[in-house]
């Protein structure tokens, strides 16, 4: 793949290793969705968390659903021309800069992930597109991602910007700070911006059997990938902070604002995936 310069997004490194001896987070996550950039680790740690959640596979296809009406909401309903994707996984069908261009080419987008296929991958996608960029980095180190040139250069942070964190702060410790992260995010945005996310949800009381299936999902993610934690309504709440939720708030993800082409019916393990979008006022 050719480089490319500081303007453009792209960057002339060389092709980052990627470790297949040990599953990855956006890889399980393409495996999901039935992609093809996984290896066999990947579907091993996949066959073994569709054990615990047979419907498992249906939870990748809701958060791509959710990301798309997110963005498009976003777009179409409230005019926000750029957007800031954190943990943005490896591409697929229907990228945020796809979903946000059909209604404004003009849309600007920040990929932002710290694995090396994702960025191998994300830059081949965004070669020749000035619009959009992919930066390696880490979410739990968002000053650095604030302050990244990439980052300064294609988003205005005195106009509305779209900030996703879409199955990104279940991956955090509770020891690693994921509030303080969505915190300094959230500071960062100025007012009329709206932020999505998208978390691993444990349901408690009000669905026992959700409830169950998340404590065992979260001990299968954690002993074999060393991350995922299933928080309570009120956990995820926490990280919109002072923003404004819009309805219908916190709901499992096929819930918000479905299509009317969308499976309304929920399956056990839909229970388990919440997401909201909320405004800055």
């Amino acid at each position: 793949m050719s480089g490319r310069d500081e303007d453009s997004g792209r960057q002339d490194e060389p092709a980052p290793e990627v470790d297949t001896s040990k599953p990855s987070i956006a890889r399980v996550y393409d495996f999901m969705i039935g992609g093809t950039l996984n290896f066999p680790v990947d579907q091993q740690f996949g066959e073994m968390a569709l054990r615990v959640a047979p419907d498992a596979k249906e939870v990748g296809v809701a958060s791509r659903r959710f990301l798309r009406r997110a963005v498009r909401y976003m777009t179409a309903e409230v005019g926000i021309r750029q957007f800031l994707d954190l943990g943005s996984g490896l591409p697929t069908h229907g990228n945020v800069h796809q979903i946000a261009q059909e209604i404004d080419p003009a849309a600007r987008v920040v990929y932002v992930d710290n694995d090396p296929m994702v960025l191998a991958h994300s830059r081949e996608l965004l070669a020749d597109d000035g619009t959009t960029a992919v930066i390696q980095a880490d979410v739990r180190d968002p000053e650095r991602i604030l302050g990244h040139p990439t980052v300064g250069r294609l988003i205005d942070f005195t106009q509305p910007v779209g900030l996703l964190l879409l199955s990104i702060l279940h991956h955090l410790h509770d020891d690693e700070g994921p509030g303080e992260v969505a915190a300094t995010f959230r500071e960062a945005i100025p007012p009329g911006s709206h932020m999505a996310v998208a978390h691993f949800f444990n349901p408690g009381e009000e669905h026992p059997q959700a409830s169950e299936q998340a404590v065992n999902g979260e001990r299968v993610f954690n002993e074999h990938l060393g991350t995922g934690r299933f928080r309570t309504r009120e956990e995820i709440l926490a990280f919109f902070g002072d923003l404004e939720l819009v309805e219908p708030g916190i709901v499992p993800l096929s819930a918000w604002r479905p299509d009317p082409a969308d499976p309304t019916e929920l399956s056990l393990t839909l229970h388990t995936f919440a997401g909201g979008v909320a405004r800055k006022p």
